[in-house]
């Protein structure tokens, strides 16, 4: 699957649960302890802001603290959703290389990042707000087969969690290498 397909799809599929959440859920607990479900929409939602001034070549300095803190306001939803178009890439979009806090680096390698990242966090939202997941079978192998090379390092960074074992559907199996717990619920 072309990586811009990719990238474009989990960041619609993550807009559309976003549009799923009920005024009472924002505080509901996640499979991400840290977070309720305004701080992963928030983080989210800071991901897509980024998109494009990164893919413009711009770095991280440039850009400054302009986008932390709360992304969301009192409009939550509307927030994420302007956030996803904008997020969302063109094929034809000429980068050279995306400034990212760890050094340079393509921009395949950065729309796989964040793919990865709306995958993974969709399904902590679905799971969190009580609606059906989208890890579509093709997004999932897509992100499995890039993120088997990374798990180690992502690990080794303090970005995931352990590697939970034990799960062979490709999607529980994706979710326990990110150190998510597939049967994980709310209460």
């Amino acid at each position: 699957m072309d990586v811009v397909e990719l990238h474009n799809r989990t960041v619609a599929n993550f807009a559309e649960l976003v549009s799923a959440v009920d005024s009472d859920q924002w505080s509901a607990p996640t499979p991400c302890s840290d977070w309720d479900v305004r701080a992963l929409v928030n983080h989210v939602v800071g991901e897509e802001r980024w998109v494009v001034p990164l893919m413009e070549g711009k770095t991280i300095a440039a850009v400054g603290d302009a986008l932390s803190g709360d992304l969301l306001g009192d409009d939550p939803a509307g927030a994420a959703s302007a956030a996803a178009r904008k997020a969302t890439v063109s094929a034809g979009l000429a980068v050279g290389k995306v400034h990212l806090s760890y050094g340079d680096e393509e921009p395949d390698e950065y729309l796989r990042q964040l793919a990865a990242d709306h995958l993974i966090h969709g399904w902590d939202l679905a799971v969190a707000i009580g609606v059906p997941t989208r890890m579509e079978p093709e997004l999932v192998d897509e992100v499995r087969t890039w993120f088997a090379e990374r798990e180690e390092l992502y690990r080794s960074a303090g970005i995931i969690g352990e590697h939970l074992d034990g799960f062979t559907d490709p999607a529980d199996a994706l979710l326990a290498a990110s150190g998510r717990d597939p049967r994980w619920t709310p209460s």
